[in-house]
């Protein structure tokens, strides 16, 4: 179970497979398990690297000071302490942030970025809407505010089957690594006061954003009116999607992914 020492926190991670370095960031209220679905095609052509955000997983305290430019730093010291000297890195939303600051922070270190359902927005609805699951997860049941959340993120047709609603909420409540209910409020007061730097001119770093088609959290024109005036970006819309878009489409997303990372890998 690997572990980096920083100042003020424990910082867990994971690595699978061989081949290019890959950084996963993750989003809000997920930690590097949330990348399971895509981990076993990934590891065949990259060395996947995973790692818990502050207030996530087993990365400790939870209650550690955070915000997307200090995980951003986190992850380049992890580069350094696994001697990666360049790495392509892709974040889902909140890990989008973390994953272009990083490009902001060390530019030269980064072969390609990667957005998923992730732009340099940030919706004050978004922050309203979070802070209500908090309060229901704080008043109500523990299966409540997952109920409340699980619409927001999955395609409306991941509902048709009740078994997998159920299955989505009993493997949720039994994680060993849940974030508790005081690290999800630290991570949203933090994430409150973020401001996304928008892409410049000066943004060289290859990039790929895949928006999801039916994100109910990024709203995909928005994100897509966002980037489509950043010149290294590629934008590609991936159907039959919610915010979770590598869960309700692995298949297209990894179609997209791979074929671009190894397009800048070389």
């Amino acid at each position: 179970m690997p572990f980096l020492k920083l100042p003020d926190i424990n910082y867990h991670y994971e690595i699978d497979g061989s081949g290019p370095p890959l950084i996963l960031t993750a989003g809000m209220l997920s930690d590097s398990a949330s990348w399971g679905i895509l981990v076993p095609t990934l590891s065949e052509h990259f060395t996947v690297i995973r790692p818990d955000n502050r207030s996530t997983g087993r990365t400790t305290p939870a209650l550690a000071s955070t915000s997307p430019q200090q995980n951003a730093a986190d992850v380049l010291a992890l580069m350094d302490h696994l001697n990666v000297a360049k790495a392509h890195v892709v974040g889902h939303s909140m890990g989008g942030y973390i994953a272009s600051e990083l490009t902001l922070l060390a530019p030269d270190r980064i072969s390609s970025l990667g957005l998923l359902c992730s732009a340099p927005m940030n919706l004050s609805r978004s922050w309203h809407l979070f802070q209500s699951f908090c309060d229901i997860r704080a008043t109500g049941p523990e299966d409540l505010w997952l109920r409340s959340l699980f619409p927001w993120l999955f395609h409306h047709s991941f509902f048709d089957v009740p078994e997998q609603i159920e299955g989505a909420i009993a493997a949720s409540l039994n994680y060993a690594h849940a974030q508790s209910l005081e690290a999800m409020q630290h991570q949203l007061n933090a994430l409150k006061q973020y401001r996304p730097n928008p892409f410049g001119n000066d943004h060289t770093t290859p990039t790929l954003a895949l928006l999801a088609q039916n994100d109910l959290i990024v709203p995909h024109d928005a994100a897509f009116e966002l980037l489509s005036n950043v010149k290294s970006a590629r934008i590609e819309t991936v159907p039959n999607a919610g915010h979770s878009l590598h869960w309700d489409a692995a298949e297209s997303v990894l179609s997209h992914l791979i074929p671009f990372l190894k397009e800048h890998s070389k």
